[in-house]
């Protein structure tokens, strides 16, 4: 990973989207400020890279969204998958909910993102993929 600087515009992206958040964010930042589980501290509004997560808790890399119903659509889903596929890229794990689900389902809500931090903690970013066949450990039946 690369650190880049943050762009003053990222920045004050960042800072508007704090004072004029949506309801179910504001629901859901009530609560996530509250989550009592180790390592769970999250930030709202956050520049990764050239995105601002809705909330992420740096140190368990989870990024939790807050998507409306723009996100349904066509060219939502689209631009939704690249930015995952970027910040996945990058280490972070994505979770994803809709506005309605915060709003009516917010036990539920909270109890996905204290399994995703508490019972699926993050690869260590020293964990890696198994070696791919025919690397490492000799096949079965043969030796070195």
């Amino acid at each position: 990973m690369v650190k880049r600087p943050i762009s003053d515009f990222k920045r004050k992206t960042a800072a508007r989207l704090r004072r004029t958040n949506t309801a179910a964010e504001a629901i859901l930042w009530r609560h996530l400020r509250r989550l009592d589980v180790k390592g769970s501290h999250f930030r709202r509004q956050v520049v990764i890279g050239p995105y601002v997560a809705d909330f992420a808790c740096l140190a368990q890399r989870l990024i939790t969204e807050v998507d409306g119903s723009q996100h349904g659509e066509e060219e939502g889903l689209k631009r939704d998958e690249v930015r995952t596929r970027w910040l996945q890229s990058e280490g972070y794990r994505v979770i994803r909910f809709w506005n309605n689900d915060v709003m009516s389902k917010t036990d539920a809500v909270m109890d996905a993102i204290y399994n995703a931090i508490a019972v699926t903690p993050p690869r260590s970013p020293l964990a890696s993929d198994p070696p791919p066949p025919g690397e490492g450990e000799a096949p079965r039946g043969e030796s070195h």
